[in-house]
C-alpha cells in the first residue's frame, strides 16, 4: 500500500531553507531529494497556497489570518527573510507554482491539506480538485500521483468526494485505539503519525492490516534506521543534510 518514495524533505527543505517556499524546494533538490511534503490552505479568494500557519507572523511577515488575503497579496509578502538574508524576497507560493516546479523536476509530493479553522471541507475539496486537474494527464496514463493527507477527517472526506482518483493518508499525532475502523471509514491508504508515539507492536499491526505507515518528523539517522526496520514505509525529515534521500 506504499508505492511512494520512502524519505521526504519536510516542508520542502527541512531546516536548511524557509519552509514551504520555492527556495525550500530548490534546497531539497540540491540535496538529492525528489520527494517532499508541504502544506496547503486557502487564500481569501479560494486559491490554494502553500503555507503552514493559519496566522501570519511566524514565517510570513504581517498580521492577521492567511484567509484575510488573496493569493496575490500573500505572494507579495515576505516569507524568506526570517530565515536569513539570502532568502529575502521569497513570497507565499501558490499550490500551482509549487506543483509546476515539482512536476518539472520530477519531485513527488505529499500534499498536506491544512485547513484554516472552520474551512475543513472547503479546503479539502479545493485542494483535491486543484491536484486532480493539475495531474489530469498523469491520472489518464496511470503514472504515480501525489498523495493527499490531513489531520482533518472532514477535509479528507471532502477530498475523497472531489477527487477519488487521488489516494489519501490520515494524519494523527497519536494513533487512536479504533484506528483500523476509522481508516476503513475514511478509505485511506496510509496512516501518518508522530514517530515518537509509535511502538514496534503498533507498527506491525498497522502493516498487517494492509495500510501504509508514514511517520513525521524523523531527524536522526539512528531513529530512521530503527523505524525502517520496524516496517515503517516512509517518513519526512528536517535533516536532509544528515539523512540521505534514498533516491
Amino acid at each position: 500500500m506504499w508505492p511512494y518514495p520512502r524519505i521526504l524533505a519536510h516542508r520542502g527543505g527541512g531546516t536548511l531553507a524557509p519552509e514551504n517556499t520555492l527556495a525550500a524546494l530548490r534546497c531539497g533538490l540540491a540535496y538529492g531529494y525528489r520527494a517532499v511534503e508541504f502544506d496547503v490552505m486557502l487564500a481569501a479568494d479560494g486559491v490554494p497556497v502553500v503555507v503552514h500557519d493559519p496566522e501570519l507572523g511566524r514565517t510570513v511577515a504581517g498580521s492577521g489570518a492567511v484567509s484575510d488575503y488573496t493569493a496575490a497579496q500573500l505572494g507579495a509578502m515576505e516569507a524568506g527573510a526570517w530565515f536569513g538574508p539570502a532568502f529575502a524576497g521569497e513570497g507565499v507560493p501558490t499550490f500551482e507554482a509549487v506543483a509546476a516546479y515539482c512536476k518539472a523536476q520530477r519531485i513527488w509530493m505529499n500534499i498536506e491539506i491544512k485547513p484554516a479553522p472552520g474551512h475543513d471541507a472547503q479546503t479539502g475539496e479545493a485542494v483535491a480538485r486543484a491536484a486532480r486537474d493539475y495531474f489530469a494527464q498523469e491520472i489518464a496514463v496511470g503514472e504515480l500521483l501525489p498523495l493527499l493527507s490531513s489531520f482533518s477527517t472532514a477535509a479528507l472526506q471532502a477530498a475523497r468526494q472531489a477527487a477519488p482518483e487521488l489516494a489519501r493518508g490520515w494524519l494523527v499525532e497519536q494513533i487512536p485505539p479504533d484506528w483500523a475502523r476509522q481508516a476503513r471509514e475514511l478509505d485511506v491508504v496510509a496512516l501518518h503519525c508522530d514517530h515518537q508515539q509509535l511502538t514496534h507492536a503498533l507498527a506491525l499491526a498497522i502493516k498487517e492490516a494492509g495500510l501504509g505507515l508514514f511517520c513525521y518528523t524523523v531527524n536522526t539517522p539512528e531513529r530512521a534506521s530503527e523505524l525502517l526496520a520496524w516496517g515503517v514505509d516512509g517518513f519526512c525529515t528536517d535533516r536532509i543534510d544528515l539523512i540521505p534521500s534514498m533516491e
